[in-house]
Protein backbone atom coordinates (compact mmCIF):
# COMPACT_ATOMS: atom_id res chain seq x y z
CA UNK A 1 0.00 0.00 0.00
CA UNK A 2 1.25 3.68 -0.74
CA UNK A 3 1.98 5.48 2.78
CA UNK A 4 3.08 9.01 3.53
CA UNK A 5 6.49 8.82 5.93
CA UNK A 6 9.27 11.46 7.43
CA UNK A 7 12.38 9.89 5.59
CA UNK A 8 15.93 10.79 7.48
CA UNK A 9 17.84 11.48 3.97
CA UNK A 10 21.22 11.60 5.86
CA UNK A 11 22.73 11.85 9.34
CA UNK A 12 24.45 14.90 10.42
CA UNK A 13 22.91 18.28 8.70
CA UNK A 14 23.58 20.97 10.13
CA UNK A 15 20.98 22.98 12.15
CA UNK A 16 18.59 24.36 12.31
CA UNK A 17 16.61 21.53 10.55
CA UNK A 18 14.45 23.61 8.88
CA UNK A 19 17.03 25.33 6.65
CA UNK A 20 19.03 21.91 5.84
CA UNK A 21 15.92 20.15 6.12
CA UNK A 22 17.58 16.61 6.51
CA UNK A 23 13.89 14.43 7.10
CA UNK A 24 11.70 14.73 3.69
CA UNK A 25 8.16 13.74 3.67
CA UNK A 26 8.12 10.93 1.12
CA UNK A 27 5.23 8.60 -0.88
CA UNK A 28 6.52 5.24 0.26
CA UNK A 29 5.26 1.43 -0.90
CA UNK A 30 4.41 -0.57 2.85
CA UNK A 31 4.33 -3.85 2.17
CA UNK A 32 1.61 -6.53 3.62
CA UNK A 33 1.77 -7.74 6.75
CA UNK A 34 3.96 -11.06 7.33
CA UNK A 35 3.49 -13.67 9.84
CA UNK A 36 3.72 -12.67 12.79
CA UNK A 37 3.54 -8.89 12.11
CA UNK A 38 0.85 -6.25 12.10
CA UNK A 39 -0.44 -3.61 10.11
CA UNK A 40 -1.34 -0.50 12.63
CA UNK A 41 -2.95 3.11 11.34
CA UNK A 42 -0.64 5.78 12.97
CA UNK A 43 -2.91 7.99 15.20
CA UNK A 44 -0.37 9.89 16.54
CA UNK A 45 3.78 9.80 17.24
CA UNK A 46 5.98 11.77 19.61
CA UNK A 47 9.09 13.57 18.49
CA UNK A 48 11.62 12.11 20.75
CA UNK A 49 15.37 12.76 21.59
CA UNK A 50 16.43 9.37 19.87
CA UNK A 51 15.12 10.62 17.03
CA UNK A 52 17.01 13.67 17.53
CA UNK A 53 20.26 11.67 18.30
CA UNK A 54 20.18 9.84 14.26
CA UNK A 55 18.87 13.32 12.93
CA UNK A 56 22.25 14.92 14.64
CA UNK A 57 24.82 11.62 14.21
CA UNK A 58 24.81 11.28 17.96
CA UNK A 59 23.77 7.72 16.95
CA UNK A 60 24.16 6.91 13.88
CA UNK A 61 21.54 4.34 11.99
CA UNK A 62 21.33 3.23 8.23
CA UNK A 63 19.99 5.85 6.07
CA UNK A 64 17.36 6.35 4.26
CA UNK A 65 15.32 5.98 7.40
CA UNK A 66 11.68 6.67 8.13
CA UNK A 67 11.64 7.55 11.57
CA UNK A 68 9.73 7.47 14.43
CA UNK A 69 9.29 5.49 17.54
CA UNK A 70 7.23 7.05 20.05
CA UNK A 71 3.45 6.08 18.30
CA UNK A 72 0.02 4.17 19.09
CA UNK A 73 -2.63 3.80 16.44
CA UNK A 74 -4.66 0.74 15.61
CA UNK A 75 -4.92 -2.39 13.84
CA UNK A 76 -6.18 -2.77 10.43
CA UNK A 77 -4.33 -5.77 9.33
CA UNK A 78 -3.03 -8.85 10.75
CA UNK A 79 -0.20 -11.96 9.47
CA UNK A 80 -0.84 -15.13 10.46
CA UNK A 81 0.02 -16.68 13.85
CA UNK A 82 -1.30 -14.01 15.69
CA UNK A 83 -4.57 -14.77 18.06
CA UNK A 84 -4.18 -12.34 21.34
CA UNK A 85 -4.62 -9.29 19.78
CA UNK A 86 -7.59 -8.13 17.38
CA UNK A 87 -8.70 -5.68 14.45
CA UNK A 88 -10.01 -2.60 15.75
CA UNK A 89 -7.30 -2.49 18.93
CA UNK A 90 -5.05 0.24 20.16
CA UNK A 91 -1.97 -0.49 20.52
CA UNK A 92 1.30 1.31 21.74
CA UNK A 93 4.48 1.00 20.20
CA UNK A 94 7.40 -0.37 22.11
CA UNK A 95 11.27 0.57 20.35
CA UNK A 96 12.74 -2.47 22.17
CA UNK A 97 10.53 -5.62 21.10
CA UNK A 98 11.79 -8.72 23.61
CA UNK A 99 11.39 -12.34 22.38
CA UNK A 100 11.32 -14.16 25.24
CA UNK A 101 14.00 -16.30 24.93
CA UNK A 102 17.35 -14.81 24.85
CA UNK A 103 19.69 -14.34 27.82
CA UNK A 104 18.56 -10.32 28.17
CA UNK A 105 14.92 -11.19 28.26
CA UNK A 106 15.55 -13.62 31.45
CA UNK A 107 17.03 -10.56 33.08
CA UNK A 108 13.19 -8.88 34.68
CA UNK A 109 13.91 -6.08 32.05
CA UNK A 110 17.49 -5.20 33.46
CA UNK A 111 19.24 -6.34 29.92
CA UNK A 112 17.51 -5.47 26.63
CA UNK A 113 16.75 -8.29 24.10
CA UNK A 114 19.56 -9.39 22.69
CA UNK A 115 17.39 -10.00 19.28
CA UNK A 116 15.49 -6.78 19.66
CA UNK A 117 18.65 -4.70 19.60
CA UNK A 118 20.30 -6.60 16.84
CA UNK A 119 17.65 -5.66 14.51
CA UNK A 120 17.01 -2.28 15.79
CA UNK A 121 20.84 -1.55 14.99
CA UNK A 122 20.72 -2.84 11.15
CA UNK A 123 17.18 -1.23 10.59
CA UNK A 124 14.82 -4.21 10.54
CA UNK A 125 11.96 -5.66 12.28
CA UNK A 126 12.39 -8.15 14.59
CA UNK A 127 12.52 -10.79 12.29
CA UNK A 128 14.97 -9.52 10.39
CA UNK A 129 12.72 -8.21 7.07
CA UNK A 130 12.18 -4.96 5.74
CA UNK A 131 8.51 -3.74 4.48
CA UNK A 132 9.27 -0.09 3.54
CA UNK A 133 10.28 0.81 -0.03
CA UNK A 134 10.83 3.93 -1.93
CA UNK A 135 11.58 3.58 -6.15
CA UNK A 136 12.59 0.78 -5.60
CA UNK A 137 14.79 0.88 -2.94
CA UNK A 138 14.64 -0.13 0.34
CA UNK A 139 14.12 2.23 3.61
CA UNK A 140 15.30 1.08 6.89
CA UNK A 141 12.92 0.91 9.89
CA UNK A 142 13.83 3.06 13.06
CA UNK A 143 13.68 0.99 16.40
CA UNK A 144 11.49 -1.43 14.57
CA UNK A 145 8.39 1.09 14.55
CA UNK A 146 8.98 4.22 11.93
CA UNK A 147 6.20 5.67 13.61
CA UNK A 148 6.29 8.71 12.09
CA UNK A 149 4.08 7.75 8.76
CA UNK A 150 0.58 7.64 8.24
CA UNK A 151 0.56 3.41 8.78
CA UNK A 152 4.10 1.33 10.27
CA UNK A 153 3.95 -2.75 9.88
CA UNK A 154 5.64 -4.00 12.78
CA UNK A 155 6.20 -7.47 14.68
CA UNK A 156 3.62 -8.71 17.10
CA UNK A 157 5.99 -7.88 20.09
CA UNK A 158 6.71 -4.42 18.92
CA UNK A 159 3.31 -3.55 20.03
CA UNK A 160 1.38 -3.69 23.93
CA UNK A 161 -2.50 -3.57 23.16
CA UNK A 162 -4.71 -0.77 25.73
CA UNK A 163 -7.96 -0.08 26.30
CA UNK A 164 -9.06 2.83 23.69
CA UNK A 165 -10.47 5.33 26.30
CA UNK A 166 -6.30 5.71 26.92
CA UNK A 167 -6.20 9.06 24.39
CA UNK A 168 -3.91 8.20 21.27
CA UNK A 169 -1.97 11.77 22.60
CA UNK A 170 -1.39 9.93 26.14
CA UNK A 171 -1.08 6.34 24.67
CA UNK A 172 2.00 7.28 22.49
CA UNK A 173 3.64 9.27 25.28
CA UNK A 174 3.48 5.51 27.49
CA UNK A 175 5.14 3.98 25.05
CA UNK A 176 8.46 5.96 25.95
CA UNK A 177 8.73 9.26 27.48
CA UNK A 178 6.75 7.16 30.52
CA UNK A 179 8.24 3.74 29.95
CA UNK A 180 11.27 4.95 30.09
CA UNK A 181 11.15 7.91 32.87
CA UNK A 182 8.84 6.09 35.32
CA UNK A 183 10.98 2.51 35.01
CA UNK A 184 13.56 4.71 35.84
CA UNK A 185 12.37 5.71 39.23
CA UNK A 186 10.83 2.16 39.66
CA UNK A 187 12.69 -0.41 37.97
CA UNK A 188 16.34 1.07 38.52
CA UNK A 189 15.77 3.71 41.36
CA UNK A 190 13.59 1.82 43.20
CA UNK A 191 13.32 4.70 46.06
CA UNK A 192 12.26 2.95 49.35
CA UNK A 193 10.30 4.54 51.91
CA UNK A 194 11.17 8.01 53.12
CA UNK A 195 13.97 8.59 50.08
CA UNK A 196 14.22 11.57 48.43
CA UNK A 197 14.39 11.76 44.44
CA UNK A 198 16.05 14.02 42.51
CA UNK A 199 15.54 14.15 38.75
CA UNK A 200 17.96 16.30 36.43
CA UNK A 201 17.30 17.12 33.47
CA UNK A 202 13.28 17.85 33.10
CA UNK A 203 12.31 16.66 29.32
CA UNK A 204 9.83 14.98 28.64
CA UNK A 205 11.39 11.67 30.25
CA UNK A 206 12.26 13.42 32.96
CA UNK A 207 9.20 15.21 33.65
CA UNK A 208 7.77 11.70 33.15
CA UNK A 209 10.17 10.38 35.62
CA UNK A 210 9.56 13.34 38.27
CA UNK A 211 5.37 12.47 38.11
CA UNK A 212 5.83 8.84 38.65
CA UNK A 213 8.39 9.69 41.61
CA UNK A 214 5.40 11.37 42.94
CA UNK A 215 2.64 9.27 42.29
CA UNK A 216 4.69 6.60 44.57
CA UNK A 217 4.62 8.90 47.69
CA UNK A 218 7.87 7.30 49.41
CA UNK A 219 9.58 10.81 49.76
CA UNK A 220 10.25 14.37 48.58
CA UNK A 221 10.76 15.03 44.55
CA UNK A 222 13.07 17.43 43.85
CA UNK A 223 13.42 18.68 40.15
CA UNK A 224 16.20 20.05 38.87
CA UNK A 225 17.36 21.80 35.68
CA UNK A 226 19.16 23.81 33.14
CA UNK A 227 16.38 26.24 32.33
CA UNK A 228 14.72 28.05 34.84
CA UNK A 229 11.45 28.29 32.49
CA UNK A 230 10.86 24.42 33.11
CA UNK A 231 10.62 24.71 36.66
CA UNK A 232 7.32 26.05 36.89
CA UNK A 233 5.84 22.72 35.05
CA UNK A 234 8.04 20.27 37.92
CA UNK A 235 5.88 22.69 40.42
CA UNK A 236 2.54 21.92 39.20
CA UNK A 237 3.35 18.21 38.53
CA UNK A 238 4.24 17.89 42.18
CA UNK A 239 7.57 18.47 43.19
CA UNK A 240 8.36 19.02 46.08
CA UNK A 241 11.43 21.61 45.42
CA UNK A 242 12.80 22.81 42.16
CA UNK A 243 16.03 24.05 41.38
CA UNK A 244 18.28 25.35 38.44
CA UNK A 245 21.78 23.37 38.06
CA UNK A 246 23.66 26.36 39.88
CA UNK A 247 20.66 26.51 42.53
CA UNK A 248 20.74 23.01 43.74
CA UNK A 249 24.50 23.10 43.74
CA UNK A 250 24.19 26.45 45.90
CA UNK A 251 22.00 24.66 48.42
CA UNK A 252 24.22 21.98 49.04
CA UNK A 253 21.30 19.16 48.18
CA UNK A 254 21.39 15.63 47.81
CA UNK A 255 19.26 12.88 47.15
CA UNK A 256 20.12 8.93 47.80
CA UNK A 257 17.97 8.59 44.10
CA UNK A 258 18.96 10.55 41.54
CA UNK A 259 17.94 9.93 38.09
CA UNK A 260 19.61 11.57 34.68
CA UNK A 261 17.75 12.45 32.32
CA UNK A 262 19.49 15.57 30.55
CA UNK A 263 21.49 13.24 28.04
CA UNK A 264 24.88 15.50 28.24
CA UNK A 265 28.27 13.97 29.94
CA UNK A 266 28.27 16.88 32.10
CA UNK A 267 24.59 16.66 33.68
CA UNK A 268 25.84 12.94 34.51
CA UNK A 269 28.91 14.60 36.35
CA UNK A 270 26.50 16.65 38.12
CA UNK A 271 24.20 14.12 39.26
CA UNK A 272 26.77 11.85 40.17
CA UNK A 273 27.93 15.18 42.66
CA UNK A 274 24.26 15.40 44.08
CA UNK A 275 23.86 11.93 44.94
CA UNK A 276 24.23 10.58 48.69
CA UNK A 277 26.69 8.94 50.54
CA UNK A 278 25.26 5.08 49.73
CA UNK A 279 23.03 6.20 47.32
CA UNK A 280 22.06 5.27 43.60
CA UNK A 281 22.67 7.62 40.27
CA UNK A 282 20.36 6.11 37.55
CA UNK A 283 21.12 7.38 33.82
CA UNK A 284 18.74 6.99 31.53
CA UNK A 285 20.48 9.58 28.58
CA UNK A 286 22.26 9.08 25.66
CA UNK A 287 24.55 11.69 24.72
CA UNK A 288 26.61 11.74 21.78
CA UNK A 289 28.91 8.19 21.55
CA UNK A 290 32.00 9.82 21.73
CA UNK A 291 31.23 11.91 25.19
CA UNK A 292 32.64 11.01 28.33
CA UNK A 293 32.38 11.80 31.89
CA UNK A 294 34.94 12.31 34.85
CA UNK A 295 34.16 10.54 37.73
CA UNK A 296 36.34 9.95 40.98
CA UNK A 297 36.39 6.12 41.86
CA UNK A 298 37.20 7.33 45.31
CA UNK A 299 34.08 8.54 45.67
CA UNK A 300 31.88 5.60 44.53
CA UNK A 301 34.54 3.62 47.07
CA UNK A 302 34.20 5.62 49.83
CA UNK A 303 30.86 6.51 49.55
CA UNK A 304 29.56 2.97 49.06
CA UNK A 305 28.08 4.94 46.10
CA UNK A 306 25.93 2.67 43.22
CA UNK A 307 25.82 3.81 39.28
CA UNK A 308 23.27 2.34 37.06
CA UNK A 309 22.15 2.60 33.17
CA UNK A 310 18.70 2.21 32.79
CA UNK A 311 17.57 0.85 28.95
CA UNK A 312 13.88 2.11 28.34
CA UNK A 313 13.67 2.39 32.45
CA UNK A 314 14.79 -1.31 32.23
CA UNK A 315 11.04 -2.21 30.87
CA UNK A 316 9.36 -5.28 30.20
CA UNK A 317 6.76 -3.19 28.43
CA UNK A 318 4.10 -5.80 27.91
CA UNK A 319 4.24 -5.64 31.97
CA UNK A 320 5.01 -2.20 32.92
CA UNK A 321 2.63 -0.70 30.22
CA UNK A 322 -0.77 -1.69 31.77
CA UNK A 323 0.49 -0.45 35.23
CA UNK A 324 1.17 2.82 33.90
CA UNK A 325 -2.54 3.34 32.38
CA UNK A 326 -3.84 1.91 35.94
CA UNK A 327 -1.84 4.92 37.72
CA UNK A 328 -2.62 7.30 34.34
CA UNK A 329 -6.72 6.24 34.87
CA UNK A 330 -6.83 6.58 39.07
CA UNK A 331 -5.26 10.56 38.24
CA UNK A 332 -1.84 9.90 39.83
CA UNK A 333 -0.24 10.35 36.37
CA UNK A 334 -1.41 12.74 34.42
CA UNK A 335 0.69 12.16 31.35
CA UNK A 336 -1.39 14.98 29.42
CA UNK A 337 0.58 17.52 31.32
CA UNK A 338 3.47 16.14 28.98
CA UNK A 339 1.93 17.37 25.56
CA UNK A 340 3.41 20.89 24.69
CA UNK A 341 2.27 20.97 21.56
CA UNK A 342 0.50 18.88 18.52
CA UNK A 343 2.13 19.17 15.08
CA UNK A 344 2.01 17.94 11.50
CA UNK A 345 4.16 15.77 9.84
CA UNK A 346 5.02 18.34 7.49
CA UNK A 347 7.09 20.11 10.37
CA UNK A 348 9.07 17.52 11.73
CA UNK A 349 12.03 19.28 10.68
CA UNK A 350 11.31 22.43 12.95
CA UNK A 351 10.18 20.38 15.56
CA UNK A 352 13.62 18.77 15.80
CA UNK A 353 14.88 22.24 16.17
CA UNK A 354 12.78 22.81 19.07
CA UNK A 355 13.61 20.17 20.83
CA UNK A 356 17.62 20.63 20.48
CA UNK A 357 16.57 24.25 21.87
CA UNK A 358 14.98 22.72 24.68
CA UNK A 359 11.89 24.76 23.92
CA UNK A 360 9.14 21.87 23.90
CA UNK A 361 8.17 18.86 26.37
CA UNK A 362 6.71 16.71 23.98
CA UNK A 363 6.12 17.14 20.78
CA UNK A 364 3.03 14.76 18.97
CA UNK A 365 2.37 14.54 15.83
CA UNK A 366 -1.43 13.88 15.38
CA UNK A 367 -2.92 12.27 11.83
CA UNK A 368 -6.52 13.07 10.56
CA UNK A 369 -8.77 10.17 9.78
Amino acid sequence: MRIQGAVLEEIGRNAPYEVSRPITISDLELDPPGPGELLVKIDAAGICHSDLSVVNGARPRPVPMLLGHESAGTIVEMGTGIDDVKLGDRVIMTFLPRCGKCAGCATDGKLPCEVGSKANGAGTLLGGGIRLHRDGKDIWHHLGVSGFATYAVVNRLSVVPVPRDVPVEVASALGCAVLTGGGAVINAGNPQPGQDVMVLGLGGVGMAALMTAVALGRGRVIGVDKLAAKLPLATKLGAHEVYTIEEVAEAGLRAPVVIEAAGYADAFEHAVKLTSVGGITVTVSLPHQGACAAISPAVLTGEARTLMGSYLGSAVPSRDIPTYVEMWREGRLPVEQLISSKIRLDEINAAMDSLEQGRELRQVIVFDD
